[in-house]
């Protein structure tokens, strides 16, 4: 069903594609506000522009040129940069600007203070909020001496970018030039920026995030924290809302340091602050992402917050913000991220066509995904077939609708990660909420994908117990399901060919 127009003839472009794209249109037809949608070369198939009011070719995701030329051409008055692809440029916001349309998200000057992380931690330091020691490393400078400054064991971080790129461990100082090469030249293929900083490495970290909302006029709000330790290369795999196992000195100090940064940059529309926690409760401010996040939809599930429906509001009407006070949190909330990726093979690409998706249904359980039956998943864009997420009144309750609803999921047709996220699921120091940042890698073989014993036993106990459940019929679980739940590369060895 398409928008039929409304909230004073408004009418918002997504700059960006699949699950991101279509969650911002269900929430912009909601306010009926009319949409539009682009697409780049190999994405005329994609289901997130059936959602939209009408559709433009552009380029590249990554145009500018032509993400604003489509806007302008649509008649667009707002652009929602969802995230990934420009959502944390600054020249998008400043094209849009030329052109007399609203950039849903932070003022340009804004991204680039907070874009570098250097600069960002400059900022956090100035507005009384804990960093870890760090360097810059100096161009043509003594490598050696900043190291020193910092201690071993450290990181070797690109200033720009993200998700692990340009990033290196390093824990001895005969290793130090060689990574610091390496990890520059991956910075430049990234980014086209080189530019290195140091930081002391926290050897077994959580690391926890803070939700905001700024009015742009120096007023911010906190929504809670989120639980974003689980990663595998760091990229996030299991997020939660909120965060187990959080001292409330340790939390009310994370919201205070989050909202004096937000308030210091006089911070506009949703943007996360990400930390890591020591064991003993101490934090450290890792860097401010100036968009809405993947995992948004546990904040929205426990507050009760439509994030997208307030970025738009304060788009619609900068001069008051939507959101003025904290709203109670209830519940809790754990998200999951589903992509075209064979765990059992190196976490290699698996494309192909998905000739059956079964969602799993029932109270608490939500589904964010750009994909359908029929559609053929490719290599040129990210591997993200969808977002599970789940809530219920406790965490105990969530882990298990969790385990439950990724047993109900079925994806035929190519390999996928369900039966990685199972064996995380079943883990028992993921049930009590006992991990940190490399569990994934230490117990999972996270990082090269190459399960550990004790991931193989676990997964073949796992799934001697879904077909136990198949056979037995029991509640909640139709004849044969826990069967199709397992059928998958990871004890096939290949793509998902099952049937159910």
């Amino acid at each position: 069903m398409k928008s039929s127009g409304g909230a004073g003839g408004a009418k918002i472009l997504v700059a960006n594609r699949s699950e991101i794209a279509c969650r911002v249109f269900q929430t912009a037809r909601e306010m009926g506000i009319r949409t539009v949608g682009i697409f780049a070369p190999g994405d005329e198939e994609a289901r997130h522009l059936t959602f939209a009011d009408e559709v433009h070719p552009v380029a590249s995701y990554l145009d500018v040129g032509a993400v604003v030329e489509a806007a302008v051409k649509s008649k667009a008055t707002m652009v929602h940069p969802g995230y990934g692809f420009l959502s944390e440029r600054p020249v998008l916001p400043q094209g849009l600007e030329k052109a007399g349309i609203t950039f849903l998200g932070p003022r340009p000057e804004t991204m680039e203070a907070l874009g570098g992380k250097i600069a960002a931690k400059e900022l956090a330091e100035k507005s009384g909020v804990p960093t870890l020691p760090w360097a810059k490393v100096p161009k043509g400078g003594d490598l050696k001496a900043a190291a020193k400054k910092v201690g071993f064991p450290l990181l070797l971080k690109a200033a720009a970018g993200g998700g692990g790129k340009g990033m290196r461990k390093v824990t001895q100082e005969k290793d130090l030039e060689s990574a610091a090469e390496s990890a520059s030249a991956e910075a430049i293929s990234s980014f086209g920026d080189g530019t290195l900083f140091i930081e002391k490495l926290v050897e077994k970290p959580r690391h926890i995030e803070v939700q905001v909302f700024g009015d742009g006029h120096g007023g911010a709000v906190h929504l809670y924290e989120r639980e974003c330790t689980l990663q595998r290369r760091h990229q996030k795999v299991w997020e939660e809302a909120r965060a187990p196992h959080l001292s409330e000195k340790t939390r009310e100090g994370l919201f205070k340091a989050a909202l004096a940064l937000s308030q210091a940059v006089k911070y506009r529309s949703a943007g996360t602050l990400e930390f890591l926690v020591d064991d003993d409760g101490s934090f450290y401010f890792l860097e401010m992402n100036t968009r809405l996040q993947v995992e948004h939809p546990v904040t929205e599930l426990v507050t009760g917050v439509d994030l997208v429906r307030a970025m738009i509001q304060l788009g619609l009407d900068p001069s008051k913000s939507p959101l003025k006070e904290t709203p109670t949190a209830r519940g809790h909330a754990i998200e999951v991220r589903l992509y075209a990726e064979d765990a059992a093979q190196g976490f290699m690409p698996t494309p192909g066509k998905i000739e059956k998706i079964r969602w799993p249904m029932g109270p608490g359980i939500r589904v964010d995904s750009g994909i359908e039956e029929g559609q053929t998943i490719g290599t040129s864009f990210d591997s993200m077939l969808g977002k599970l997420i789940v809530s219920a009144e406790t965490r105990e309750w969530a882990v298990a609708k969790m385990q439950v609803a990724l047993d109900d999921l079925v994806i035929l047709g190519m390999g996928h990660n369900q039966p990685y996220l199972q064996a995380i699921g079943r883990h028992p120091d993921v049930i009590a909420g006992k991990v940190d940042t490399h569990f994934l890698e230490r117990v999972l073989g996270g990082f090269d994908g190459t399960p550990s014993k004790e991931e193989l036993a676990l997964a073949v106990a796992f799934r001697q117990a879904g077909l136990a459940r198949a056979g037995a019929g029991s509640a909640g679980h139709t004849p044969g399901c826990g069967a199709a739940a397992f059928a998958s590369p990871w004890f096939a060895g290949g793509a998902n060919k099952g049937a159910i």
